[in-house]
């Protein structure tokens, strides 16, 4: 299997996880509320890579091959417990996805928002 975004699925994905997760019998251990914690938590750990830098800092942060891998792999805890989390509650992230864009996409259309996060303009940091 060629695990590359533009080849691989969710599906190929969750099944990962879920083999992982199998092989190690931590099933017993991966209530929606400890997954949905630890979500939380991985998300956390990814925000202190970009802590107290400006906008132009962090995205230049990347650029460093050891805090870009450090960076990808909290991105990836990240979506691995989401992932379980998906398979504990057999949520399909796809439709999930979509569904929330559609209505993302009502609360805000484009010739209103575009360029913006909200209806009054504020000023950004660069």
């Amino acid at each position: 299997m060629n695990y590359q975004d533009s080849s691989c699925s969710v599906q190929d994905l969750r099944d990962e996880v879920h083999q992982f997760v199998e092989e190690r019998d931590w099933q017993q251990f991966h209530s929606p509320k400890n997954l949905a914690m630890s979500v939380a938590i991985e998300a956390a750990e990814l925000m202190e890579h970009f802590q107290w830098l400006s906008i132009d800092q962090s995205r230049q942060l990347v650029q460093d091959p050891s805090r870009r891998q450090e960076i990808e792999e909290e991105m990836a805890d990240v979506l691995c417990y989401l992932l379980a989390l998906a398979n504990q509650l057999e949520v399909d992230l796809s439709s999930a996805v979509v569904n929330k864009m559609v209505k993302n996409r009502a609360k805000y259309p484009a010739a209103e928002y575009r360029g913006r996060f909200g209806l009054r303009d504020v000023p950004t940091e660069e």
